[in-house]
């Protein structure tokens, strides 16, 4: 019996969260079955509004599901053009509301038979990376675009002053990737100033990757085998 107590205590626990809409539950399902399938214990974590999305995955028996019982508003339309502050006064509500109840998890994690290794999460949180150090685990993100948009993100990072400045400019260059045309590149990048709630939620996933030893991205092996992130 206390051997078997031992091997219970020592087997890798792996923490995924995920913001709750499809568009980021799916690819990060798919990643936890991934590491599931590896022989890792997997717990998916998100918000109790992803419920109703998750309920087929409730009962797959290769991985865990924990949703955090908080209360938030709804998601803002993104849809119109001056719509920053509302997006942006969203996102901080989520941070103060999330932030708490995740670390609380975290740490009642850390005190089970399965205590927690390490903490994907989606990278449109990156202050998720605080909450690991907090408690001594490794956390990396997960970026659930493709590897060329985010490739792309990333050169826009590092120049943000340029990110309303390409209008005049016949192609856009960016390491590792064929020149791009304007018309080429997401919508809310191409110059026009519109959707800029959604250019700082994907700028923003990059503030502090210098911090982590790890980078995930959804992506296809022979599709973007070529595409990377220099920094």
């Amino acid at each position: 019996m206390e051997i078997s107590e031992q091997n219970v205590k020592g087997e890798a626990h792996i923490l995924c969260y995920s913001f709750a809409i499809q568009g980021h539950l799916n690819p990060i399902l798919q990643f936890c079955k991934r590491l599931a399938s590896k022989g890792l214990k997997v717990t998916l974590v998100s918000t109790i509004s992803a419920s109703s999305k998750l309920i087929k995955t409730q009962s797959c028996s290769s991985i865990d599901v924990e949703l955090l019982d908080v209360e938030l508003r709804d998601t803002p339309n993104n849809s119109k053009e001056g719509e920053r502050d509302e997006s942006q006064h969203y996102f901080e509500h989520y941070k103060t509301i999330v932030a708490p109840s995740l670390a609380a998890f975290i740490e009642n994690q850390m005190s089970s038979n399965y205590p927690p290794k390490f903490l994907v999460y989606d990278s449109i949180i990156p202050w998720a990376l605080d909450i690991t150090k907090r408690f001594g685990i490794d956390g990396a993100p997960f970026f659930t675009q493709s590897l060329s948009c985010n490739a792309i993100y990333y050169q826009f990072y590092r120049e943000k002053s340029k990110v309303n400045a390409f209008e005049d400019q016949a192609m856009v260059l960016v390491p590792s990737l064929p020149p791009l045309k304007i018309n080429e590149l997401p919508s809310f990048l191409n110059g026009s100033g519109t959707y800029p709630s959604i250019i700082d939620l994907c700028l923003n996933q990059f503030s502090n990757i210098e911090e982590v030893n790890w980078l995930f991205f959804s992506s296809f092996d022979k599709l973007e085998e070529g595409v990377n992130l220099v920094y």
